[in-house]
């Protein structure tokens, strides 16, 4: 990495969250995924209707726990693929910002909280350009 701080990790986090991201539109079923979304939104808001009823509150929760369960193993295959590849890419970044006696990179942060907050910010823009839910 020949480029000025904070440049190098900005290019590198936005390769890895666009490959992330494109894992997770094109691994998972996009359609299901928005559904299953929608339907947790409103069992969200039919529970705040029943706080006051117990017994049909704990019948939402339980379908609301089912939709979300089922939404996990979902995005489980994009995670599992992702997730070698990153962690090779970690340790290199680890190794390379601790030969340099891990310096800061961006507004006085490490590199790990550096590459969080680039990957977030990347993150929430990429997965509203490709549709990514």
């Amino acid at each position: 990495m020949n480029l000025p701080d904070p440049f190098g990790l900005l290019i590198i986090s936005f390769i890895l969250t666009f490959i992330i991201t494109l894992a997770y539109k094109f691994l998972t079923d996009q359609k299901l995924m928005k559904s299953l979304k929608e339907e947790l939104k409103e069992l969200q808001k039919k529970m705040k209707e029943f706080k006051d009823q117990p017994s049909k509150l704990m019948e939402i929760q339980k379908e609301a726990m089912q939709k979300n369960f089922k939404y996990m193993i979902h995005s489980m295959k994009p995670t599992i693929i992702t997730f070698l590849p990153i962690i090779i890419i970690f340790s290199w970044l680890r190794n390379y910002y601790t030969s340099l006696g891990n310096p800061p990179v961006f507004l006085g942060l490490s590199w790990i909280w550096s590459y969080i907050i680039f990957s977030f910010i990347f993150s929430i823009i990429l997965r509203k350009i490709f549709k990514v839910h």
